[in-house]
C-alpha cells in the first residue's frame, strides 16, 4: 500500500505539464537538478539554527541590551495561594464576575484582592522586555544577511528584471550552487521557528504566524521539489526585503528609543506594502498564475503552487490592515508606535499604588530592582 501511495503521490501528471516528467530532471552531462532528498540537509541545518540562536542571544542580543539601554521593568510577583494558582492554570486567566465573587469566598481575600492577584499572575506569564529584545535582535540578524545574500545570489539573473523569464526552459533549470544554499538556509530557519515556538514570544496573531510558517516551508519544499527553483528564490526574496525592517522596529521599541523606532517603522510599512500588495500579487502571482497558461495546460502542481501563494497573499493583507492601523494612529496624533499584536502589561489600578510602594519597600519585587513610573503602562 505504501507503494502504491508514494507511485501516486510522485505521478508525474500530478507535478508537471503534459509531455514533461521526472526523467527531465536527471543529472546529466554535468548538468545538477533540485531532488526531493536534497531537503533533508535542511533539518540538521535547523538544529544548528537552534545551537547559533542560543549563542547568539547569549553573548551578543544581551549585551547589546545593554548598550541600548533596555531596561526591564520589574513585575511584583502574585502571592502563593493553591486555589488560585489551581483555577488560573486549570479553569481561565480571566475569571468572570461570577468567578471573582466566589473565588473571594474560598480564599477570604476582597474582590480588589482577588483582580490584583490574577493582574499581577499574568504578568509574571508575558515574556520579560529583555527575552523581546533578544529574539527581535536574532531575527533581525538572519533577515538582513538573508535579505543581503538572496540579493547576492540573483542580482546577475534575468528573472530578477523580468519575470517571465523564470519560466525558460523549464522545468529543466539547472541548479545553482547559490540557489542550493539560499534554500536551505531559509528553510532551515523557517523549521527552527518551528521548532521554537513553545518557547519564543506569542502573540495575538500566533495562529496567523503558524499558517504562514507551514505554508513557508511548504511552498520552499514543493518549489524545490518540482525545479520551480526562480520563482521560489524570488518569492524568498521579496519576503527577506521587508521583515528585518520590522524586526529593527521592535529592537528600538523594547530600548526606549522612540523617534528610531516610529520612523523605521514607518520605512517598513511603505517596503511591506510594496512588496506584499504589488510586487507579490501584481508580479510574482501573476506570472506563476496567468503567464504559464500560454505554455502549458493546467496541472495539479500549478494549482497546488498558486493555492500556497494566495494563503500567503491573504496573511499579507491580515498583516497590512493591522499595519496601516499602527501607521495612521502615528501619522495622525503623533502616537507612539505600538505592536497591536503584543499582550499589554496589565497595571495595578491607582487605588493600589500606595500598597505597591509599600511592597517594594519591604522588598516584594521579582529581581530586587525600583520601580519607575509604574503608575504608567509602558507600551511593548
Amino acid at each position: 500500500m505504501a507503494s502504491s501511495l508514494s507511485a501516486w503521490f510522485w505521478n508525474e501528471r500530478l507535478w508537471f505539464p503534459e509531455g514533461l516528467g521526472w526523467a527531465d530532471l536527471e543529472d546529466k552531462d554535468g548538468r545538477v537538478y533540485a531532488k526531493a532528498s536534497d531537503l533533508w540537509v535542511a533539518l540538521p541545518i535547523a538544529l544548528i539554527f537552534l545551537v547559533i540562536r542560543q549563542i547568539f542571544e547569549k553573548f551578543v542580543a544581551t549585551p547589546l541590551a545593554v548598550v541600548m539601554g533596555v531596561k526591564e521593568k520589574v513585575r511584583l510577583r502574585a502571592s502563593h495561594n493553591p486555589k488560585l494558582e489551581i483555577f488560573y492554570c486549570n479553569i481561565t486567566k480571566n475569571p468572570t464576575q461570577g468567578s471573582v465573587d466566589s473565588l473571594c469566598k474560598q480564599t477570604g481575600f476582597s474582590e480588589r484582592q482577588v483582580q490584583r492577584w490574577f493582574r499581577r499572575r499574568r504578568n509574571q506569564d508575558r515574556p520579560s522586555l529583555l527575552k523581546k529584545f533578544r529574539e527581535a535582535s536574532w531575527r533581525f540578524t538572519f533577515y538582513l544577511l538573508a535579505f543581503i545574500a538572496g540579493l547576492a545570489a540573483l542580482i546577475d539573473k534575468p528573472w530578477l528584471y523580468d519575470f517571465r523569464v523564470m519560466w525558460d526552459g523549464f522545468p529543466v533549470l539547472t541548479l545553482l550552487p547559490s540557489q542550493y544554499w539560499y534554500y536551505m538556509i531559509e528553510l532551515g530557519f523557517y523549521g527552527s521557528l518551528v521548532f521554537s515556538v513553545a518557547s519564543d514570544v506569542k502573540r495575538k496573531d500566533f495562529k496567523e504566524q503558524m499558517v504562514h510558517h507551514v505554508a513557508t516551508i511548504l511552498l520552499i519544499s514543493f518549489s524545490w521539489c518540482v525545479n520551480y527553483i526562480r520563482a521560489g528564490t524570488l518569492i524568498m526574496f521579496v519576503h527577506d526585503s521587508a521583515d528585518y525592517l520590522l524586526e529593527s522596529a521592535k529592537m528600538f521599541n523594547y530600548a526606549g528609543w522612540r523617534n528610531a523606532c516610529n520612523y523605521i517603522f514607518i520605512f517598513f510599512a511603505a517596503v511591506f506594502i510594496y512588496t506584499r500588495l504589488y510586487i507579490f500579487p501584481f508580479y510574482i502571482i501573476y506570472t506563476t498564475y496567468v503567464y504559464p497558461l500560454t505554455m502549458y495546460q493546467p496541472f495539479f502542481g500549478y494549482y497546488f503552487l498558486n493555492c500556497l501563494m494566495m494563503i500567503l497573499q491573504c496573511l499579507h493583507i491580515f498583516w497590512a490592515i493591522l499595519i496601516l492601523r499602527i501607521a495612521i494612529r502615528f501619522l495622525s496624533a503623533n502616537e507612539k508606535v505600538d505592536d497591536d499584536r503584543s499582550d499589554k502589561e496589565e497595571t495595578d489600578e491607582s487605588g493600589d499604588e500606595g500598597e505597591e510602594k509599600e511592597e517594594v519597600k519591604n522588598g516584594s519585587v521579582q529581581n530586587g530592582h525600583v520601580i519607575h513610573n509604574n503608575n504608567h503602562r509602558k507600551a511593548e
